[in-house]
Parts: C-alpha cells; sequence; structure tokens
C-alpha cells in the first residue's frame, strides 16, 4: 500500500474528505495537510506542505485538490522533484504515470464528479512509469 500526501483548498474540502476516507479504506496511510474546513484559504499554503513531502520521498506520491487544480498544480510544480497533472478523466491519470511519472495528481473538483475521483486515484496508483523512452523527457523537465 502507499504512503499518500493529500492537501487542497475550501473548494476541494468535501472531496479530499471523502477521498481520504476511501484511500484508508483501501488500506493506504493518508496525511491530510488540509484545509480542514470549507473556509476561504489560499490553496499555496496546502500544495507546497504535500509537494515537500512527496519530494523529500516521505510520501510515495500526493493529491491535491481545488476549484480548477491550476492553482495547485502551478504551486507544487515550482518544487524541482515534482510533477504534478492536472487530470479530468481516468486516461490522464493513467498517463500522467505511465508517460510523465507524475508523482502527484492534481483534481478540479469543480469539473468532475466525485465517483471519477476515486477511478482516477485507482488508476494514479495503479499504473506504473513506462520508462523507456520518456526517461529522457523526465530528465528535461527540470531547471
Amino acid at each position: 500500500m502507499s504512503k499518500i500526501a493529500i492537501g487542497g483548498d475550501h473548494a476541494g474540502f468535501e472531496y479530499k474528505s471523502k477521498l481520504v476516507a476511501w484511500l484508508e479504506s483501501k488500506g493506504h496511510s493518508v496525511k491530510d495537510f488540509g484545509t480542514h474546513s470549507a473556509d476561504s484559504v489560499d490553496y499555496p499554503d496546502f500544495a507546497h506542505p504535500v509537494a515537500s513531502a512527496v519530494e523529500s520521498k516521505e510520501f510515495d506520491c500526493g493529491v491535491l485538490i481545488c476549484g480548477s487544480a491550476n492553482g495547485v498544480a502551478m504551486t507544487a510544480n515550482k518544487h524541482q522533484g515534482i510533477r504534478a497533472a492536472i487530470c479530468w478523466q481516468k486516461e490522464l491519470a493513467e498517463l500522467a504515470r505511465l508517460h510523465n511519472n507524475a508523482n502527484i495528481l492534481c483534481i478540479p473538483s469543480r469539473f468532475v464528479d466525485y465517483d471519477l475521483v476515486e477511478q482516477m486515484m485507482d488508476a494514479f496508483l495503479s499504473t506504473s512509469f513506462e520508462g523507456g523512452r520518456h526517461d529522457k523527457r523526465i530528465d528535461k523537465i527540470g531547471c
């Protein structure tokens, strides 16, 4: 089972709460970096700690949830060791892992139904990086 760091802003709070319970029911170890309510907050305050925890390899992967997923993805991708992917379909979550070796799944809560969130998370966790021709591309991402 995986060690997963999770976080998000007020727009992602409801989905994050459900996802934490679902992941734990599947046997994963989850640390919720917040937010812990639907009150308005600033997404970088939660995206940076999740990204740092994944970058340091304290966690296997991460999940960030906000309204569009743009803000959390932009923030997380400032970290050199992070490849945060915005996904809104199961196939995108699979490809993010398979071709891009993504280590943080970013979910746009205002644009996907919750049932799809579990499908994307399952695909993200069960898909391995293909390597091969993708290795050199991944190596070119960092500045």
